[in-house]
């Protein structure tokens, strides 16, 4: 089957792309047709998915141009649905044909996973959930706060925060809050329709509540939500001592005598002070994260240096730019894109590795024949990126092509590995707080209800941060977890990540060849491999219980 070029398929509307669908609903599935019918299959997902994904990434680029989001909504409101039900339909096609194109096995299981959840129904609460999400975007996009005579977006903020002065520091994280608590009323009645949205996406398709519907839906079929619950339970018996061990030796380094949110990034994190400032333009950033993945592995140096030259990055901050950094990919080219809100800052090289190990995954998994076979999960697309912010780690100074002086390079090393260690305890609030929601669907409908049970589950998991005069602030910490609007029950990912991230570190500590080469080939399994296999080919085990969580409790002691 013939497809058009994505140019022009950008430009058709539905009753332009029907026609596709409907040639592949027309052959005859047999042994011998089955290779060109999946190719052709492959070839349209590719096209819708692209545009989908371009779509969007224009919406984030610039999230007060009222045209492009107009362009995105007609696409979710007049071919997006169709697509989704003609797509459904070959599903069907397939499976009932009980025949398994090679390489396919475990992605049938999927597939059938997803036809057992499909409803018609549901095709436009899903536009509408997108269109909630698009709105909750631009909500946070257009947050800025006046400092010192000039106008600064809360990236910027956030950036000068990290001064020595600690009166300067409070002075802007109560104005970064304040700003933010402007908008709680909005951010209340969105989670409302959220919600309403999401009770009837499960009801409609035969769940008892939306965990389960999105629990088969996010497509895990390697764990359930008792071993989730497994998961953030071993994080408070071996990580929370750990991290509060943290913060106690933070409060000496500073010198305080106790932790306040100033005190923290993102209210969790330590930082080094005075502030890295570890570059100044894009350009200086590109070409040394280049230089770092050159010295760490020729081959992930190469899709690096053809993402620079080809355009495949937008990584500095700027008013008006979409919140938060996130890897996405053109499949039609077999290509990823990173977006980022860069400011110069010693963090921002974290978060570019993290997105580039995303990056990676894409290049790595394209020769696989099928789209279809692409998708690995979420849990081990987050170990593609976690483990690359400690594999570069060594590369970080200036005597080896990075950004920074001996010492800051030992300091951002430390504060990474503490960063890691401190993330557990949040995710738990983060995966507590929506087993909770969606268990508790009717009173988590209620913003009241959810200020309260997240202001408890911030003590219960992170008890060594004091809030006391601003207990607004802490309840409200769930309108600034993207994921909980956006992504519900996307956050487990990245705890799980980090496990594997740090056996795949260790190993490389050992012998970075081999684990380079372990990394890559697990990479290039993409999704015809089960979660377990996948963490064994990169040379780690996944695990929930409190053993495995012992690690962390030895960076904690370090």
């Amino acid at each position: 089957m013939k497809t058009p070029a994505f140019e022009v398929f950008m430009t058709l509307n539905w009753e332009g792309i029907q026609p596709l669908y409907q040639q592949l609903e027309d052959i005859e599935l047999t042994e011998e047709s089955l290779d060109l019918w999946m190719e052709g299959w492959s070839d349209l997902r590719k096209l819708v998915d692209e545009r989908y994904a371009r779509l969007v990434l224009a919406t984030r680029l610039d999230t007060t141009d009222e045209e492009k989001e107009k362009r995105f909504h007609d696409f979710l409101e007049h071919v997006y649905p169709s697509a989704q039900a003609a797509d459904q339909c070959l599903k069907e096609k397939l499976l009932g044909s009980e025949l398994t194109p090679k390489g396919m096995e475990l992605a049938l299981k999927k597939m059938q996973a997803e036809a057992d959840l499909f409803c018609e129904d549901n095709l436009p609460l899903m536009t509408e959930e997108r269109k909630l999400g698009t709105q909750y975007n631009k909500i946070l996009g257009a947050q800025t706060v006046q400092w010192q005579e000039e106008e600064l977006t809360l990236v910027q903020v956030k950036s000068a925060i990290l001064t020595t002065d600690r009166a300067v520091r409070k002075e802007l994280w109560e104005l970064l809050s304040q700003r933010q608590l402007k908008d709680r009323g909005a951010i209340n009645e969105l989670w409302k329709k959220f919600l309403a949205v999401r009770g009837k996406l499960a009801s409609n398709a035969g769940f008892p509540d939306y965990r389960a519907f999105r629990w088969q839906q996010q497509l895990r079929l390697d764990y359930s939500p008792k071993e989730s619950r497994q998961f953030i339970d071993a994080v408070k018996e071996v990580v929370v001592p750990a991290a509060t061990r943290v913060y106690d030796r933070y409060q000496s380094r500073l010198g305080i005598d106790q932790v306040r949110p100033w005190d923290l990034m993102n209210n969790q994190t330590t930082f080094s002070l005075p502030a890295i400032q570890a570059f100044k333009t894009e350009e200086e950033f590109t070409s040394r994260v280049g230089n770092i993945l050159d010295c760490l592995d020729p081959v992930l140096g190469g899709y690096f240096k053809s993402m620079r030259e080809n355009d495949l990055l937008d990584l500095m901050n700027r008013k008006g730019k979409g919140p938060g950094g996130f890897c996405t990919s053109f499949d039609t080219l077999g290509v990823p894109f990173i977006f980022m809100n860069a400011v110069g800052q010693g963090s921002d090289l974290r978060v570019l590795f993290h997105e580039s190990g995303h990056a990676f995954h894409v290049f790595e998994q394209i020769n696989l024949p099928y789209h279809h076979q692409w998708e690995s999960g979420l849990e081990f697309a987050e170990v593609a990126s976690t483990a690359m912010e400690l594999l570069t780690e060594p590369y970080l100074s200036e005597d080896q092509g990075g950004f920074l002086s001996a010492e800051d390079a030992a300091r951002t090393r430390l504060l990474n590995l503490e960063e890691k260690l401190l993330f557990w305890p949040y995710m738990s609030v983060v995966v507590d707080f929506q087993h909770w929601v969606y268990e508790n669907h009717s009173l988590a409908s209620n913003p009241d209800a959810c200020d309260n049970k997240w202001s408890e589950l911030i003590d219960y998991y992170m008890p060594g941060i004091n809030w006391e005069g601003y207990e607004d602030v802490k309840m409200t910490g769930w309108h600034r977890k993207l994921h909980i609007h956006q992504a519900p029950f996307y956050y487990i990912e990245y705890g799980l990540a980090s496990l594997g991230a740090f056996q795949i570190w260790e190993n490389a500590q050992k012998d970075r060849a081999k684990a380079l080469k372990d990394y890559r080939q697990s990479l290039a399994l993409g999704g015809t491999a089960t979660l377990p296999e996948l963490y064994n080919a990169a040379g780690a085990n996944l695990s929930f219980n409190a053993d495995t969580g012992n690690h962390p409790g030895r960076i904690g002691k370090r």
